[in-house]
């Protein structure tokens, strides 16, 4: 064996394989070339081999986000951050406090609908705190929706219902005057367009920050579930400087109504990459969300919505995702409601039966928020990865379903939410991420999420569905060897053993044997990619 580059030492290494616990591990040129003892490692040095002994930490394999959106989430989180507001008064103090220009936008985003606490959504309280004149644009938790003030509508020309392709809407009154209320991205857009954008600089600086932050969290990897405008560019730049400190696999937009054109350069996309990045998918989306009443459910929610898909002609999906996957691309579907999940799950298994190049990777179906028991075996049969966030279920829902979602959806659909559990116990590949910037992208507080359904930290919050808790193991699995298999390479990573690529996340607690409200304050001392330190704190 060649002498190492990087030789980790710890108490404890968690190889994810079923063999001997080592406490020594080596890498060189990238991947793993040595497990065992303390005493080994000797051996295993040569004249310029850096060499750490972490004393009582706890190494496993590198932790991968199943699910963000890195590019887009720069963009999406300019102004005032209102994921903390709980309450219109919040709201209405947290806009006046807000540091404006004279005659600029006011913008903010990650607002709670239960802020609103079961009042309409409305740009009534933005009027209240900075009146009628002020353009405000506040993107929801979901970034599927966004609330708006009369002036930026007025702006955007915007006096009425519209119609849109998909299934988006601007919500208006018994008199068709705009509530402020858009719904899904082509509503959006209206406003959007009209923001000021940030100068390339910036956007750059404010990726790599993201970056670092995310390998300060132990991320060593993640999948960018977008793909769009400047994206190329910016990691391109960033690579230029020198490697990233997290690897990425994107899967661009094929949003409805997409024709041939766009899925031709979606094609073509699959072809791009760098050292550390590589574009390798598609990303759909099936419905919208069940807050905004825009999921596509079995049955209409209590508000009467949710009842359709976001494509006019859901056929147009599978069309388009059979011609994808036709080229051998892995394809990712955002599926809410019981009746999306299963059009998305008798889509896949007709793509099972049809002529073409199949992926090496799996397909997957991202976030599965309400699901009947009889589709939950169906994921393991057919193959597919489950993607989940579980903090989307803790930090936005509540045991005694007196949220907006679980309202909404009602008592029987809020009962069979956020399955984890069971479809793991099914034989399920289950993937688990954050969705960031939909909500925050710490693992370690992920990881304790899906052991307690319920924030961590927060012990006096009764659980959601406690009976859906991950182990321990499972939680670390979802970030680790569920991960590596959904990228098909459980092969190559995921696991530690040599051979594989040399990403290593290092903790002071054990995730395994920490109780999860600890675990989630877990120092993490280093984070190794490619056996490269990419972020130390001894």
């Amino acid at each position: 064996m060649s002498a190492a580059d990087l030789i980790l030492m710890a108490d404890r290494i968690h190889t994810l394989s079923g063999d001997r616990a080592p406490t020594a591990i080596a890498t060189a040129g990238g991947v793993i070339t040595a497990l065992g003892d303390r005493a080994d490692a000797r051996d295993w040095r040569g004249p310029h081999t850096e060499v750490i002994d972490l004393g009582r930490a706890t190494i496993t394999p590198g932790l991968v986000d199943g699910h963000f959106h890195p590019v887009m989430g720069i963009g999406l989180t300019r102004g005032v951050d209102l994921s903390s507001v709980r309450t219109l008064e919040g709201l209405r103090s947290a806009l006046r406090a807000a540091d404006v220009a004279p005659g600029g936008w006011l913008e903010g985003w990650g607002l709670d609908p239960n802020a609103f606490e079961g009042a309409p959504i409305t740009h009534a309280p933005l009027i209240e705190a900075v009146g009628p004149d002020v353009p405000v644009f506040l993107l929801l938790f979901d970034a599927h929706s966004a609330l708006v003030s009369p002036r930026a509508l007025a702006m955007a020309g915007v006096g009425g219902p519209r119609a849109f392709t998909s299934g988006a809407s601007v919500a208006c009154d018994a008199d068709g005057v705009p509530t402020g209320h858009l719904l899904e991205m082509e509503a959006l857009d209206l406003v959007r367009t009209l923001l000021p954008d940030d100068a390339p600089a910036e956007r750059r600086a404010r990726l790599a920050g993201l970056l670092r932050r995310m390998a300060a969290c132990g991320l060593t990897a993640a999948n960018g579930m977008d793909f769009e405008g400047d994206s190329p560019e910016l990691f391109r730049s960033l690579e230029d400087d020198g490697e990233l400190p997290v690897r990425w696999r994107f899967a661009p937009f094929v949003m409805p109504g997409t024709g041939r054109d766009g899925l031709d350069a979606v094609i073509a996309q699959q072809r791009l990459g760098g050292r550390r990045w590589r574009v390798e998918g598609a990303k759909f989306m099936i419905d919208g969300t069940v807050d905004g009443g825009t999921a596509w459910l079995d049955e209409p929610d209590t508000h009467g919505e949710s009842t359709a898909c976001l494509w006019p002609d859901p056929r147009d999906y599978a069309a388009a995702a059979t011609v994808l996957a036709g080229h051998g691309i892995p394809l990712v579907t955002h599926a809410i409601g019981d009746a999306g999940i299963r059009y998305v799950l008798d889509t896949y298994a007709a793509l099972a039966r049809t002529p073409g190049r199949p992926s090496r990777v799996p397909h997957r179906i991202e976030h599965l928020e309400t699901m009947p028991s009889e589709l939950i075996g169906r994921f393991a049969a057919l193959d597919v990865t489950a993607g989940m966030q579980p903090t989307h279920c803790t930090g936005y829902t509540r045991a005694d379903h007196s949220d907006n979602w679980s309202t909404r959806l009602g008592k029987r659909r809020a009962d069979r939410a956020f399955r984890a559990r069971d479809l793991r116990d099914h034989g399920a590949r289950l993937a688990l991420g954050s969705d960031w910037p939909i909500a925050a992208f710490d693992p370690r507080a992920i990881m304790a999420a899906a052991r307690l359904r319920r924030p961590a930290g927060e012990p006096h919050i009764e659980p959601v569905l406690p009976e859906q808790a991950l182990t321990a193991r499972m939680a670390l699995e979802g970030y680790t060897s569920e991960a590596a298999a959904s990228a098909g390479l459980a092969g190559r990573s995921g696991r530690l053993r040599p051979g594989h690529h040399a990403d290593l996340t290092v903790f002071d607690l054990d995730p395994l044997t920490a109780a999860p409200d600890e675990f989630a304050e877990s120092p993490i001392p280093l984070t190794v990619v490619d056996g490269s330190i990419t972020h130390r704190t001894r």
